[in-house]
């Protein structure tokens, strides 16, 4: 079976020339075009609904296809880190930076452009992996499943630590994607 089958695509405002992309997304089969028909409460969709309602037609531009989903990924992170997020100063409006977790900073810590992106993203793909193993298991998972079974657990001196998953699981609670069976351990997936 192929694996090549993925592609990087931009989502484009025809209303200004050139056309300027406000959404960088990966994708396989009809991916980039779902957004076009599928409502969220997303920037993303607002900018859509906002060119439609003045009489135009977001654009589609598949940049680059034939790619593993590893190529598309470090792809897209790099197009998302070159163009920005509106929360980082940039035009796009990707969500990869959930609101309200910026916060603290270092004076002195250099946090090179493109950097939170990148985390943001992978953040994404273990909070959706999370969520996948707590759909599949509707008993529910507990934090040590999800940091053992992800391979998640961290050894750091010398000890078993679940601090990622951890974090992930109340991130997951926060949106309301997973809820915590009450007097337990588990964690079950709120479908």
């Amino acid at each position: 079976m192929p694996t090549n089958f993925f592609y990087v695509y931009a989502l484009k405002d025809p209303r200004s020339s050139p056309a300027k992309p406000f959404y960088i997304g990966k994708g396989a089969g009809s991916r980039a075009y779902d957004h076009l028909v599928t409502p969220d409460a997303t920037k993303k969709y607002a900018r859509i609904k906002e060119i439609i309602s003045e009489g135009a037609t977001p654009m589609v531009d598949i940049l680059i296809e034939d790619l593993t989903e590893a190529q598309a990924l470090r792809l897209e992170a790099e197009l998302i880190s070159a163009f920005g997020t509106i929360e980082t100063g940039g035009v796009l409006t990707n969500a990869v930076v959930p609101s309200g977790l910026g916060g603290k900073s270092r004076k002195g810590i250099v946090v090179p452009q493109g950097s939170v992106e990148r985390a943001q993203l992978g953040l994404e793909f273990i909070k959706t992996a999370i969520l996948e193993l707590a759909k599949a298991n509707p008993d529910g998972i507990s934090n040590s499943d999800a940091a053992s079974l992800l391979g998640l657990r961290s050894d750091y001196r010398g000890k078993q630590k679940d601090y990622l998953s951890y974090s992930v699981l109340g991130l997951l609670m926060r949106e309301g994607s997973v809820v915590r069976v009450p007097d337990t351990n588990q964690h079950k997936a709120n479908v």
